[in-house]
Formats: structure tokens, C-alpha cells, sequence
């Protein structure tokens, strides 16, 4: 009797959270801005060129044990970045569409969970020789474990966007 009341309560509980994750967002949106003391072209060749790319992603920087493989011209539509680690999973990073002021890239992640989403850069001129850099990142949250955990990814990516800014201005401004 005990086993079926157990039982009972945890069927509850799992239909509870799949209606809440149905009113749940079923995407995210993410942007944060910094000003570099550098000119626009200095400062998006640091994110456009992966190999610039990796010196202060913080991704890059928790010290996974990742293999990762750059390929196709920098700063040009192609141009990817791949990693295969175990804290990072598998994805990549490639560069869809590029202007003097925009950078898009398309970002994929095979594993630990497959979703695609989309970074996108604006570098404006700010001043003399400044440049305000916005980063955004926008994505779906798949039904419904993704919507149940959307607040904490969204916490963590903001903290994560707020350190890769600061390291971003670091290499930047040195």
C-alpha cells in the first residue's frame, strides 16, 4: 500500500511539472554590452578570427580537457570552430554572415543535449577610438526539461557572457 502511495504521489509530481512546463517560455534571449578602448576593427577581429576567438572565450578558459579544430578562412562566412570536451559537450561555432559593424555565427550543440541557436555581434563607434561591443544569444528550450531548467540557463549564460565581455576588454585594452 505504502509502494502505490509512493507511486501515486510521484506520477502527480511528474504530470504537475510537464503542465507547468507547457506554460513555461519555449526560448531565451540573451544580451549583454561592454566599451572596449580599442577601434571597431581591432576589436571584432578578436571575435571574428577564432584563433583570437579562444585567447578569452570563457568557455575556453574553465580548463576542460576539450580537443578542439579551427577551420575555413577567418572572418569569413564558413570560417568554424569545433570542440568536443567532457565538461563542454560537442558543438560548433560557425560564422554565417559578417559586415563592418555585425558578426553571426551559428551555434550547434550535439551533446549533452542537441540544440541550435544563434550569436550574434554589433561593434559600434563610441567615442575616440572606443568601441560599444553587444553580444546576443538567442535559442529554443526543448519541452519540456529544457523550459523546466530555462531560469538557471539563462542565470548561467548571463554570468558567463558578463566574464567572456571582461575578458574580451582585457585582451583588448592590454
Amino acid at each position: 500500500m505504502t509502494i502505490l502511495y509512493i507511486l501515486g504521489i510521484l506520477v502527480v509530481v511528474i504530470v504537475l511539472l510537464l503542465i507547468i512546463a507547457l506554460f513555461l517560455p519555449d526560448g531565451y534571449f540573451i544580451e549583454k554590452s561592454a566599451i572596449i578602448k580599442k577601434p571597431c576593427a581591432y576589436v571584432m577581429d578578436k571575435v571574428a578570427d577564432f584563433h583570437n576567438y579562444i585567447l578569452w572565450n570563457p568557455w575556453q578558459q574553465k580548463g576542460d580537457k576539450s580537443k578542439s579544430d579551427i577551420t575555413g578562412l577567418s572572418k569569413r562566412p564558413g570560417h568554424k570552430y569545433s570542440w568536443k570536451g567532457s565538461k563542454r559537450g560537442t558543438g560548433s561555432l560557425t560564422l554565417r554572415d559578417i559586415d563592418e559593424h555585425h558578426l553571426n555565427f551559428d551555434l550547434e550543440f550535439i551533446s549533452p543535449i542537441k540544440t541550435i541557436a544563434r550569436d550574434n555581434w554589433l561593434f559600434e563607434d563610441w567615442g575616440s577610438d572606443e568601441t560599444k561591443v553587444t553580444w546576443q544569444n538567442f535559442g529554443a528550450l526543448p519541452y519540456p526539461m529544457g523550459r523546466l531548467k530555462g531560469y538557471m540557463f539563462h542565470k548561467n549564460l548571463d554570468r558567463q557572457f558578463s566574464e567572456g565581455l571582461r575578458n574580451l576588454k582585457k585582451l583588448c585594452e592590454k
